[in-house]
């Protein structure tokens, strides 16, 4: 790499990891930025899922947890967690049912796919942030519990 190269590259780097605590929200919805490297590192012919740096917004979240979904064999697709979450909470990472049966026997339903809080932890998938809010994580393991009782979030049309 060419000495001009180098410093663009970490002014570029600097950029990705600024960039990324600075979207939408909390820093709690900040997305892995194990992918930035110094501007000495060779880059990876192929990145997996947890070291490529995903926007911080619906569509990077629903990308960043098909990148997951694949590596563990969870089937999805974009379309159909879109459309899920969409119905379920207009992309609202921070949404919360207080009014169903759920809430009412104390565990409401919680973010982007309103999953309820025994749901998720049965349904967590490893990697993923233990915060039911965490859009990544609420994602990955709707689409985990939909793989296990309906064969995929794809099979999905309606509350689950």
């Amino acid at each position: 790499m060419s000495a001009a190269a180098q410093p663009r590259r970490a002014r570029t780097n600097r950029l990705v990891r600024t960039l990324a605590v600075a979207g939408t929200g909390a820093a709690m919805f900040a997305l892995p930025l194990v992918g930035a490297t110094s501007a000495s590192a060779a880059p990876a012919a192929k990145p997996a899922a947890a070291s490529a740096v995903y926007p911080n917004n619906l569509d990077g979240w629903i990308r960043q947890s098909l990148a997951i979904m694949a590596e563990k064999g969870i089937p999805g697709t974009y379309n159909g967690i879109h459309r899920n979450v969409m119905r379920e909470s207009s992309g609202n990472p921070l949404a919360i049912n207080n009014w169903d049966i759920n809430a009412v026997n104390g565990t409401p339903s919680k973010g982007l796919l309103q999953v309820i809080d025994p749901t998720f932890r049965t349904y967590h998938v490893a990697g993923t942030s233990f915060d039911p809010y965490n859009p990544v994580a609420n994602i990955t393991a709707a689409c985990n519990y939909a793989y296990h009782r309906y064969g995929s979030i794809d099979n999905v049309n309606g509350p689950y």
